[in-house]
């Protein structure tokens, strides 16, 4: 059974949020069980301490064995002073990262068919997948999410079954799932309520796990931690009663589209590989020949952990589609980040790419580095945010990357 606490227009205090864990945990069968939490890594905004507190406040003497398993998708492993600070040393409690690099990291649950996937993903593909996962999640008796829902473009909305996949997955369901949600296309699937195709493909893989699954979803206040509400159940239903909760709290609706946009990114995102979110989250309201600048002087690298996007660049989904022989031994995880930060646009062999917006860096990458993959740069030094926000065509959002825009109607 599902159970939410709080909603969009009000903030729980870390009282009522404790005592909403305390409860629904008290009321579960887990004295004797192990259980392994999955949790979101730092570039999410997440009172995680917090939240991590009160669960093991609830579970520590009941539960055999509590490990702390940070779901980093294929995000850069946090230190061990980012772990420290990121998840709070308790008694009992081990505390790991993804290691998605390392094969001996997964275990197989088994095969989803070409067939099935083609059922799933609506026609777009028809691809087996072999689905993989960290193997300490059925190394648990029980897996429990614990983390934010957040309007996301690969999926429609974050949370839920998405934390053990891609989370803690191997990258063959991560490159299956995020190129089923480049052809789709982020603009159209992103925020979108309900089970895209995307997540049927999320939650069937997820249906594998001979585990017991809980999750215990957050909608949290973009770059604050404040806690609007919390959802405790099976995934499904809670992710469900958290989205219906994040679509109130983290969309902002335009009358009318922007010329430019100025996406000023918080530190937590490092590298263009998570900061490209600025630009995700506003395409939406940017006028046809408009331009994102997506300013981020502490980003120094296009993706440490992904080298192969500096070497095809960013780019339309048809560019990649209709030149499918070049490009399909690259990893499809990272052919979908190119088509999410190059936006909408169209190729032919002809006339070449033809983009709807303007890409503009204003980081620390080097220059020749942005235009080589295929993208404009601005010298970060040069961006005055009070004259952008000025500016009655531009847009300025601060703490960019969590809030979606869009035009209402």
């Amino acid at each position: 059974m599902m159970h939410r606490i709080g909603g969009p227009h009000g903030v729980l205090s870390g009282e009522q949020a404790a005592g909403f864990v305390a409860a629904r945990l008290a009321a579960e069968d887990l004295d004797g069980r192990s259980v392994c939490l999955v949790v979101p890594d730092g570039t999410r905004s997440c009172p995680l301490p917090m939240l991590v507190r009160a669960v093991h406040a609830a579970l520590h003497g009941r539960v055999s064995r509590l490990t702390v398993l940070v779901a980093l998708g294929t995000h850069a492993p946090m230190s061990d002073e980012e772990l420290a600070a990121h998840v709070p040393a308790l008694p009992g409690m081990t505390v790991l990262n993804h290691a998605w690099w390392e094969p001996s990291t997964f275990v197989s649950l088994g095969v989803i068919g070409a067939a099935r996937v083609g059922e799933l993903s609506g026609g777009l593909l028809h691809h087996e997948v072999d689905v993989r996962i960290n193997r300490a999640v059925v190394e648990h008796d029980v897996a429990l999410v614990v983390g934010p829902v957040f309007p996301h473009e690969v999926v429609g909305f974050s949370g839920g079954n998405k934390y053990f996949f891609p989370g803690v997955a191997h990258a063959d369901v991560i490159d299956l799932s995020h190129w089923l949600g480049a052809l789709i296309t982020s603009a159209d699937i992103i925020g979108t309520r309900g089970v895209t195709p995307v997540r049927a493909l999320i939650d069937e893989a997820a249906a594998l796990i001979p585990r017991r699954r809980l999750a215990l979803c957050a909608v949290v206040g973009s770059g604050s931690g404040e806690l609007h509400s919390l959802a405790f159940g099976p995934p499904e239903e809670a992710w469900a009663a958290a989205a219906e909760v994040s679509a109130d709290v983290h969309v902002r609706y335009l009358d009318a589209p922007v010329r430019r946009v100025l996406s000023v990114m918080p530190d937590k995102y490092g590298d263009m590989w998570t900061a490209a979110k600025g630009f995700y989250k506003v395409e939406p309201v940017v006028a046809d020949g408009g331009q994102v600048v997506v300013y981020a002087p502490h980003v120094r690298t296009i993706s440490a952990m992904h080298p192969e996007i500096e070497e095809i660049g960013y780019h339309c989904r048809d560019y990649f589609t209709k030149q499918w022989d070049r490009f399909r031994h690259v990893h499809w995880g990272v052919l979908a980040h190119s088509t999410h930060l190059r936006g909408a646009g169209t190729y032919d062999a002809e006339h070449g790419e033809r983009f709807r917006v303007t890409v503009t860096l204003a980081t620390g990458v080097p220059e020749d580095v942005v235009r080589r993959a295929n993208l404009d740069h601005l010298d970060p030094a040069a961006v005055d945010v009070d004259a952008f926000a000025a500016d009655p065509d531009t847009l300025v959002v601060p703490q960019a990357g969590e809030v979606l825009y869009r035009l209402r109607g």
